[in-house]
């Protein structure tokens, strides 16, 4: 990897600086019983195939701020590559069992092709909500299921047990979407989303919902590059009940992952437990900026 010294830019320096969700392998792992420090390569496993994922994410969608724009197309799909065949090699250095090592492999695998048949997906611009969800699952979620599934195999979980940590992950990776695409949403300037529509969530419920001001947000939508219009237009999709409905389907995957977990006795449920809660409160932190009404009730039903 020294051939790419870009690399050293992509990951951070500190520990309090590292992501959430690389930590994924190791919270599942201590919640089925294992112990977290085995599974530290497949943390960093799944930190290399998430940049390259964003990596290839921030070309596809032409992003100003994408790091190709600094390294340059063809070096920035080589350390794409690159990173995410270091995923697979570093599996092989958690110091478990070598079936549960093989397994986790496979597994990662699995997350790499769904990924990128999710991106084919994506880039094919299909319109409308269930179009949205069908990318969604296809490209998002793989890699939260796929990140908890390894931390239960690495920590020799049963089947079941392995099943529930995947299927959580996928409704905390729906979640993880939704919040993205409301900060997304109410960017400004006007996030590319608003040229393209068809992939936020928000943003749908504004070009299809039946409300009075609807030809209002469409007017102000194709102008979305002038402030004031952009403005008026995130004003409209507060009014709409677009962010209602965007806490109503992030409320709903918090409840169905509960149900998930209680379904099975982990050794340590606080671990999966405090996830949840981590993913929600920068959720209700950021409506609370724009209804203050619809946060209290997020917190209710929490």
């Amino acid at each position: 990897m020294d051939r790419w010294r870009e690399v050293e830019e992509l990951f951070p320096d500190t520990e309090d600086d590292i992501r959430l969700d690389w930590q994924l392998p190791g919270i599942a792992c201590a919640a089925v019983g294992g112990e977290y420090a085995d599974v530290l390569p497949a943390m960093a496993a799944l930190a290399c195939v998430q940049v390259s994922i964003i990596l290839v994410d921030d070309m596809l969608d032409e992003e100003p701020e994408g790091a190709h724009q600094r390294f340059g197309i063809g070096r920035t799909a080589n350390l794409a590559l690159a990173l995410q065949a270091a995923g697979s090699v570093l599996i092989d250095q958690c110091s478990v069992d070598p079936s549960y090592r093989a397994a986790a492999a496979h597994a990662l695998n699995r997350m790499a092709l769904a990924t990128a048949a999710g991106q084919e997906l994506d880039v094919r611009n299909l319109d409308g909500e269930e179009n949205y969800w069908q990318v969604v699952r296809a490209k998002s979620t793989p890699f939260y299921g796929i990140g908890l599934e390894i931390g239960a195999l690495l920590g020799g979980a049963s089947p079941q047990m392995t099943e529930v940590m995947y299927n959580v992950g996928v409704l905390f990776g729906e979640a993880i979407q939704i919040y993205d695409d409301l900060e997304d949403a109410f960017q400004s300037p006007a996030n590319s989303d608003w040229a393209q529509g068809r992939n936020n969530l928000v943003l749908l419920y504004g070009l299809n919902a039946d409300y009075p001001q609807k030809e209002d947000f469409l007017a102000y939508k194709s102008q979305a590059s002038d402030l004031s219009a952009l403005h008026k237009a995130q004003q409209l999709l507060i009014d709409s009940g677009a962010v209602s409905y965007c806490a109503f389907q992030l409320l709903q995957r918090q409840m169905a992952a509960r149900s998930c977990l209680d379904s099975v006795k982990l050794a340590q449920r606080e671990r999966i437990e405090h996830l949840l809660k981590m993913q929600l409160a920068p959720f209700v932190k950021f409506v609370r900026g724009i209804d203050g009404a619809l946060a209290e009730m997020i917190e209710q039903k929490m």
